[in-house]
């Protein structure tokens, strides 16, 4: 029988259980379905690889509501694993959150993140990046919860960036908060140590998440280190797109050369991997019908 729970309640029963769970973060369709084909239970389409894929630019705010959404709604389409959404700062007051909620949900998102960086944000393992103050950051998490309470069927997950500029603290507080205001998932961004982890852990009881981003400013600690803490999700955000992009440079290089890469997918298993396999399967059952 096929699975007809919804994305959000297949995120809320994965949550139940006790384990960590992997998280490679997408870009798109491609990268979401290979995330899926190697077993993984759900995804997260990174804000950083999809402004990059997608425009080629960095993740400094210049990707539009319009153009996650429309790149959500193609990665939600090719997979049955949950996908977490980055909904960045929720693109403006709290009825634009809430309607940035009600549209990744109508994209088939499980799950969406707000942030409480200032407007344009920039990638939180990055300098020079800004936060709200307290009223406006509980302003849009109460707004999202709002729309998930009037109907919207999506889980909300509460990022803070208040460790950069402002300190462990003031980062912790804001969590709690979030917490208390019914976010489903909390996401500290950018702790620096394992302490400052495990006192993240400590204090929040919701799920929450690790976000493991190579040379960035939080260690890569182990799957099961993560766990001992109490960490839901561990989320690798550019790990593809990372060696997507070393991958490309390095076939370039060899193009370049005269010579021809050999690091590459047979053609069979590339047909087979974007689905033509399934495709054909299924026109096959049209035509001998």
């Amino acid at each position: 029988m096929p699975d007809t729970a919804s994305p959000a309640e297949r995120l809320r029963k994965l949550l139940s259980r006790p384990e960590l769970l992997l998280m490679p973060c997408c870009f798109d369709a491609l990268s979401a379905r290979l995330i899926q084909q190697a077993d993984f239970p759900l995804t997260f389409m990174s804000g950083f690889a999809t402004a990059a894929a997608r425009l080629g630019l960095p993740d400094t705010g210049l990707i539009s509501y319009a153009e996650m959404v429309a790149q959500g709604r193609n990665i939600c389409d090719a997979v049955d694993i949950p996908v977490i959404g980055d909904g960045d700062t929720g693109y403006g007051n709290p009825l634009n959150v809430r309607r940035t909620v009600r549209g990744y949900a109508a994209a088939g998102f499980a799950c969406i993140m707000i942030e409480d960086q200032e407007s344009p944000k920039r990638c939180g393992h990055t300098r020079g990046k800004q936060v709200v103050d307290r009223q406006q950051a509980l302003q849009r998490i109460r707004a999202a919860v709002d729309e998930r309470e009037a109907g919207s069927d999506i889980l909300i997950m509460a990022r803070t960036d208040a460790r950069h500029g402002h300190g462990l603290e003031e980062a912790l507080w804001r969590c709690q908060a979030f917490a208390d205001l019914g976010a489903d998932i909390v996401f500290l961004e950018a702790p620096r140590s394992q302490d400052e982890m495990e006192r993240f852990c400590r204090r929040i009881e919701k799920p929450k998440m690790a976000n493991l981003v190579e040379q960035g400013d939080t260690p890569l600690l182990p799957p099961e280190t993560l766990q001992a803490m109490g960490f839901s999700i561990a989320a690798y955000p550019l790990t593809l797109i990372s060696s997507a992009a070393r991958a490309m440079q390095e076939a370039l290089q060899q193009l370049k050369r005269g010579e021809h890469p050999q690091r590459l997918l047979s053609f069979e298993e590339l047909r087979q991997r974007v689905g033509f396999d399934d495709y054909d399967r299924l026109l096959d059952h049209y035509s001998n019908s």
